[in-house]
């Protein structure tokens, strides 16, 4: 390699440690190190391709220089063209020039492919091939010197040496934390192919200036090892003679040779079958693509210009994305996907928590929304979640990302035989320690080898590398499952042949205003991920209907809902294809279809409607038939998942509601299946409710409904018989179709016993196959819509193979009639296999056990002992689930079951001994369970009254989990204990002391308790009204609090019994009027009683005895006083979470209010007496006036941080400005931190009353009031309000200079102890409540930005909105141009369901969703904006709106 001139090389400097290097001074300090640093190698750009993804990295190292081999293989040679600065631009590119034409005459001379290389070093200054690059002012001047200097070197040669000379390509030159340095290498390709060079010599000219000469100098350049030589630079005539002659020859048998090269390496191109290999590769081997099929992939940086060959990616099941790229979001594959498609945006600590499984599952929305993992940060993030170096990638980030791999490649999550985990590789992974290296080594070693693997590599180039890489670390060759030889755009083309035909379509839609629609987007769709959405033209058009198989893919639909599978939306649009017998329409449809849609409209816009029906019995299919129907009228959907919060299905619903609308009036209603589910929604909700019973249950129900037997009436009969003929017609043996022809014989027990018996005549229950079915009819008789997975079934009868060639059907033949399997989305997807229909699951039970001689007992244990069942494994959960809910859950009539039991009915169908056994052997197989030892306590103490070992196993359980039910239990082995010795006569035994409570009543406490009776009365009145106000959130703790409900009752009846009796209550009333002033008195006055004269004779028998209770009295005022306090916090600081409790909670609050003038009547005095004790002490104390400011601010309900805040909306200006001058007085001269904080806040409520009153305090010396109470309290108080005026106040803003640095800096600190402490004091009141906001964040500056909410409702148009407070509920004061104008709308990023808010450097306030589905499910790291609020609580966001939405 030669450079422009021969200047020293530059001393290398110090050598720097630091991984990380900043795009300015990357390039430099690189260069300085270059003799210092390890320098890996790395392969040249692949040959002859025009590739503009590819990239160097600087310092790299290429390979040597090689001379011919191949012919095809192509030399290299390099070039520095270094130590430029001094040169002009002319000489630059002359250079360049001379350089490229002398390399490729060589290489076209010599017939060999060749490359040369412009921006690579060489030694002494720097290794042999080592990546430098060049500075580049203009690369169209060096293209432009190339095409126009071509023809003067070759001459006549000229059209042949364009088509062997490729122009110059520039690949850029990045570092080695892959930042751009501004540095290209130039390289430019020669091909000489034989077709066009056959075996001609080609000379070059080259043209020197003499003066203002140009002497012309022809040359014959060829290779000769790694050189360029002239073979006519020789001075000696003979000797050029005998070269040329030699020349000649060479050329003749080099072309030859080169003919022959070309012909077999186009006969290895065409002999390629990575087609093949790619599809055997991501089908697992089968003919198509399955939609069950899920894939992990993992890749890096692919280039903008590639981008549009993923589109595969969109239609496969993407699980993880394992993203090494930190730019993908902002311009890679990331960006790509996330147009129109859903996922969320995910790092792998999200998936290192100790939740289990189906928490994680659930929490992510895995398998419902593709969760991408960002493993090596992203750009513009700060610690942790930054890019790192290799080497920092590994201390840092290697061990969550293995922990991640190791998570979701567990067979709990998904089986192997539905997993591909794919590589794609977009640029070369070079490094044995490269964090993509690392993350094959933890798939490889967690899926123990690379069964489930692929491998997409851009180029041979990549794969070599990547191949030896592989081979290097793990020593296992990974060629069989790569692939290298397609382009991108063949890989996706190949793919997307090779998919399922799609059973949906692809336009979807919705009903809309006025007979209108509209498109309903892939990616809206996924967002809505509890909701399965009918469209108004579900099936139309799909791609399945155009395929060869559509008849195949019919029958098989059909076959799988008459056999006993879930009916399917093609169900109903198969019937209604030309030739087709119509779906049958039971004789409940009309009614159910009417109540749906009455002809005098709606009541109300929350509409539920019950479906009774037994199970099994066709109840769903009919609601979903009548939905098929309606689905042009309504915007219908099925709940998919009954135990997804009802916050996030009020959020999905109303999103499906207002979807692709503006206008509230011209919303399309929406009509919701859900199935046994208790809560509702502004919809109408179509519950299929599962019951014994149903007739009853739709008598008994308080709402519209109707029901549905296992009888058929005359005409659904013929219907069936009917539908059986036309079965008959298309399929082979309907006769099969157990569900159907169940249905058919009406339901008949002599049908199913006689099918039953026939079909297990043969059956072998010591076989596997025998007890997997026991499994199963155990499981599926007392678990409804119990299962197990096919995947574990498979195992449990020795089905153990990757690519199926034996399925669970044939082994299970001819008892697989019975069965059938399905899809399960519950905590992962995956198939399923139960019973056809739960009277046949009966019938088999009852075959083992009178045909077979097996005991529930002993199927039961069977159950237990069978260890694979609590393996890891897809459905594991659900099925422990199942397993739990088969031993404990007992019958409720009120839950539609036919009775009332003890046990659950497989514990109460077995003998004593046996149950017994039953439930001691699943306290050992679910140790860490608190329910099994809880049912075996009770079965000792109920059946077996064995009260010793009932307390041990009700103790057990108290240890493993303690709550309300486990502890009812253990007091029920104590109550049953002393009730069974009573039964049995040794009640003498029991000697309790005597507990009288004649000393309760003696005559000096009953003067006291009697005077004081009507007063506690009216308190206890108000506890009892404000006891049934808080309703319970679920049936379950309804039922607990009724019975709570029942024992205060008895108590209240024991009290009454004890301090009322009538007698004495009448003498009390006739109680001296002076005594009770004087009682009232020292209430008033908390003076001694001492102090009353004795000898008065109206009190000298009354003061005696109130003496004896001056203690108590004394406590009383500030007991009732701090009573009233915390219900002034209560209504304050929190509010109902539902709208329906606002009314109750307004009466309560008024009732409140009466009492609390009640008490101000009986302890606080009035204006008159003041003013006599004004008149009697002209000259009070100091002590004295600031109680008398106190008593004022109480009477005034402004003696309080709560009743300050309530001032917002009941006091004026003036009242206000007399409250602040109170207040001022007492913090003057009473410096405690409770009087600072009220002080702080009474400013900024006459701020917001009355802005420009004169006595307001400056910001500033609000703040340092504000510094001092904190420094005092610390961080750690339960001084709630202290925090939040710190929140409040010191919340960062756009101006720098807005609060003092050193506040302002520890908000994060603030609003954590705003957090916690309002925890500690009100968490016990968080199931029925939420936290108030009574400031937002404004747009100015000081207390400007602090704007109340009253200020909000006035700026509101009452014209246009007459009900604020319907907007308020609503949420559409958010929407509001006069409200945008006064709040400042803030940004941040979404984690983990919580916004944080980024301030500069390290500053992250974390801002909680004021409504529990304000963010989307799945913790997707978004950006967000919002309206900020500040609550006792912590901040929290209103009208949230995703960024990446606008």
């Amino acid at each position: 390699a030669t450079s422009l001139s021969q200047q020293k090389p530059l001393s290398p400097q110090k050598n720097q440690s630091e991984e990380h290097l900043s795009q300015s001074n990357c390039s430099e300090n690189l260069l300085d190190m270059s003799k210092n640093i390890v320098k890996r190698a790395c392969n040249p750009r692949p040959f002859d391709e025009i590739s503009t993804t590819f990239v160097y990295i600087q310092n790299e190292l290429l390979p040597p220089e090689t001379g011919p081999s191949n012919l095809i293989d192509p030399v290299h040679e390099y070039k520095l063209m270094a130590n430029t600065e001094n040169a002009s631009e002319k000489d630059i590119l002359k250079k360049f020039t001379e350089e490229v034409f002398r390399f490729a005459a060589a290489c076209m001379n010599s017939r060999t492919n060749g490359t040369i290389h412009f921006g690579v070093g060489d030694k002494p200054q720097y290794e042999h091939g080592q990546i430098i690059g060049l500075e580049l002012r203009s690369p169209d001047k060096y293209i432009d010197e190339f095409d126009k200097r071509l023809e003067e070197y070759f001459e006549e040669n000229t059209n042949v040496a364009k088509t062997c000379i490729r122009p110059p390509k520039f690949i850029q030159v990045k570092c080695p934390d892959n930042i751009n340095v501004d540095k290209w290498v130039i390289e430019v390709d020669v091909v000489p192919n034989y077709s066009e060079t056959l075996e001609k010599l080609f000379y070059t000219v080259t043209v020197k200036e003499e003066g203002k000469k140009k002497c012309k100098t022809e040359c014959l350049f060829i290779r000769s090892g790694a050189r360029t030589i002239n073979v006519l630079a020789d001075k000696n005539p003979r000797s050029v003679q005998e070269k040329m002659k030699k020349v000649t020859d060479d050329v003749k048998s080099w072309a030859l040779s080169r003919k022959s090269a070309e012909e077999r390496d186009s006969e290895s191109i065409g002999q390629s079958s990575q087609g093949q290999r790619l599809k055997q590769l991501i089908t697992h081997g089968r003919d198509i693509l399955e939609n069950s099929l899920q894939f992990i992939v993992i890749t890096n940086k692919c280039h903008v210009s590639q981008l549009e060959h993923l589109s595969f990616l969109k239609e496969l099941k993407l699980f993880v994305i394992l993203d090494f790229d930190p730019e993908s979001q902002k311009n890679g594959t990331c960006s790509y996907y996330r147009k129109d498609r859903m996922a969320n945006i995910h790092y792998p600590r999200l998936y290192n928590t100790a939740d289990n499984i189906s928490s994680i599952i659930s929490k992510l929305n895995l398998f419902k929304q593709t969760s991408w993992v960002f493993c090596n940060g992203q750009v513009n993030e700060t610690e942790p979640d930054m890019p790192f170096s290799d080497g920092e990638w590994l201390k840092k980030r290697a061990t969550e990302v293995s922990e991640m791999i190791s998570l979701i490649c567990k067979p709990d999550i998904i089986s192997k035989e539905k997993l591909v985990v794919m590589f794609l590789l977009h640029s070369a992974v070079n490094d044995i320690s490269s964090p993509i290296t690392e993350t094959f080594c933890a798939i490889y070693q967690k899926l123990e080898g690379d069964d489930n693997m692929l491998c997409i590599c851009k180029d041979l180039t990549v794969f070599e590398q990547w191949k030896h890489v592989v081979q290097t670390r793990c020593k296992v060759d990974i060629t069989s499952k790569c692939i290298y030889e397609l382009s991108l755009n063949e890989i996706n083309c190949t793919i997307q042949k090779t998919r399922e035909p799609q059973t949906s379509s692809v336009n979807r839609y919705l009903p809309s205003f006025g007979s209108s629609s509209v498109l309903l987007t892939k990616k809206d769709q996924a967002q809505m991920t509890v909701l399965e959405i009918l469209a108004e033209n579900e099936c139309e058009n799909t791609e399945i209907e155009t395929m060869d198989s559509f008849m195949q893919f019919k029958n098989k639909t059909e076959e799988d809902f008459y056999r006993g599978g879930q009916v399917k939306w093609w169900n109903f649009y198969l019937s209604e294809r030309p030739g087709s017998i119509p779906f049958i329409k039971r004789d409940k449809y009309e009614e159910l279809h009417n109540l749906i849609t009455p002809t005098e409209g709606y009541s109300s816009p929350c509409i539920i409607i019950n479906l009774f029906h037994h199970p099994g019995c066709g109840g769903t299919t009919l609601a979903m038939h009548v939905l098929w129907n309606l689905r042009r009228k309504f915007r219908c959907a099925v709940l998919k998942n009954n135990s997804a919060q009802s916050s996030e299905i009020a959020v999905q619903v109303t999103q499906l509601l207002t979807y692709g609308k503006e206008e509230p009036s011209t919303y399309t209603p929406v009509l919701l299946l859900v199935d046994n589910w208790e809560d509702s929604l502004i919809v109408i909700i179509l519950n299929c409710e599962r019951s014994q019973f149903p007739s009853e249950s739709s008598r008994k129900s308080r709402i519209d409904s109707v029901f549905i037997t296992n009888k058929l009436s005359t005409k659904e009969q013929a219907f069936f018989q009917m539908k059986l003929k036309d079965l008959k017609g298309h399929h082979e043996k309907p006769e099969t179709f157990y569900a159907f022809m169940i249905m058919t014989k009406d339901f008949s027990e002599k049908y199913i016993e006689n099918l039953v018996c026939n079909i297990l005549k043969d059956l072998d229950v010591s076989k596997r196959e025998g007890q997997l079915l026991s499994f199963l009819a155990l499981l599926n008789t007392y678990v409804h819509g119990s299962c197990m997975s096919l995947s574990l079934c498979e195992e449990l009868v020795g089905i153990k193979n990757l690519w199926k060639q034996e399925t669970l059907e044939e082994k299970m033949n001819p008892y697989s009639t019975l069965l059938i399997s399905f899809n399960v989305e519950e905590c992962g997807t995956y198939q399923a296999v139960r019973f056809l229909h739960q009277m046949i699951a009966e019938n088999c039970l009852k075959v083992l056990i009178s045909k077979h001689n097996l005991k529930l007992s002993e199927i039961t244990t069977n159950l237990l002992h069978c260890n694979q069942l609590y393996k890891s494994g897809m459905g594991k959960d659900i099925l422990i689930q199942s397993i739990l809910s088969m031993l404990i859950t007992r019958q409720r009539k009120e839950h539609g079951d036919d009775k009332d039991t003890l046990f659950s009915p497989l514990i109460e169908e077995m003998p004593l001994a046996e149950s017994k056994e039953v439930l001691t052997l699943a306290t050992k197989r679910f140790d860490k369970n608190a329910t099994v030892p809880q049912a075996l306590a009770r079965h000792f103490y109920l059946k077996e009254k064995d009260f010793t070992s009932a307390l041990q196993w009700a103790q057990d359980a108290r240890q493993k989990e303690y709550n309300s039910y486990i502890a009812d239990t253990l007091g029920q082995v104590y109550k049953s204990n002393l009730k069974f010795m009573y039964e049995t006569e040794q009640k003498n035994e029991l000697t309790p002391e005597d507990t009288s409570l004649h000393s309760f009543r003696e005559t000096d406490q009953r003067t006291f308790l009697f005077s004081l009776k009507p007063r506690m009365k009216e308190i206890f009145e108000f506890f009892e009204t404000y006891f049934t106000y808080l309703k319970p959130r679920s049936i379950e703790r309804e039922t607990a609090e009724d019975r709570n409900k029942r024992k205060v009752s008895e108590y209240f009846k024991k009290y009454v019994k004890l301090f009322c009796q009538s007698g004495e209550e009448k003498e009390m009333e006739r109680a001296s009027h002076y005594q009770w002033e004087t009682l009232l008195c020292f209430l008033k006055n908390s003076t001694s009683l001492h102090s009353f004269r004795e000898t008065e004779q109206r009190t000298a028998e009354f003061i005696p005895k109130l003496i004896n209770h001056e203690k108590f009295l004394f406590s009383l005022k500030p007991r009732m006083k701090e009573i009233f306090e915390f219900f002034e916090n209560y209504f304050t600081y929190l509010k109902p979470r539902s709208i329906e409790r606002e009314t109750a909670e307004d009466r309560n609050k008024r009732k409140v209010s009466e009492y609390f003038k009640k008490y101000v009547k009986i302890f606080c005095q009035s204006g008159e007496e003041k003013e006599m004790e004004r008149a009697s002490q002209p000259n009070l104390s100091l002590g004295q006036k600031l109680e008398d400011y106190r008593c004022y601010l109480e009477e005034k309900r402004a003696n309080t941080f709560a009743g300050l805040l309530q001032c917002l909306t009941e006091k004026n200006g003036s009242q206000m400005e007399l409250i602040l001058k109170k207040w001022q007085f007492i913090s003057e001269n009473s410096k405690n931190c409770i009087n600072q904080v009220n002080f702080i806040l009474a400013n900024i409520v006459l701020y917001c009353v009355k802005p420009r009153s004169p006595i307001l305090k400056r910001f500033n010396e609000l703040l340092h009031l504000l510094n001092v109470v904190l420094q005092e309290k610390g961080t750690y108080s339960e001084f709630t309000e202290a925090y939040y005026l710190a929140m409040l106040l010191l919340w960062p803003g756009k101006e720098s200079n807005m609060v003092d640095t050193t506040l302002s800096k520890n908000i994060c600190t603030y609003v954590t102890s705003t957090k916690k402490s309002f925890h500690r004091r009100f968490s016990h009141l968080f199931p029925a409540k939420s936290a108030i906001a009574h400031f937002y964040l404004g747009k100015s500056k000081e207390l400007k930005r602090v704007i109340h909410k009253a200020k909000l409702d006035q700026v509101v148009d009452k014209e246009k909105h007459p009900n604020i407070h319907q907007l308020w509920q609503s949420g559409a004061i958010w929407r509001e141009p006069e409200v945008h104008n006064l709040l400042q709308r803030v940004k941040g990023k979404t984690e983990n369901g919580v916004i944080y808010v980024h301030y500069g450097g390290n500053l992250r306030i974390p801002v909680r969703p004021v409504y529990l589905g304000g963010l989307r499910s799945g913790c997707s790291m978004e950006e967000v904006s919002f309206f900020l609020g500040f609550t006792m609580g912590g901040p929290v966001a209103y009208d949230i709106k995703y960024t990446m939405d606008l």
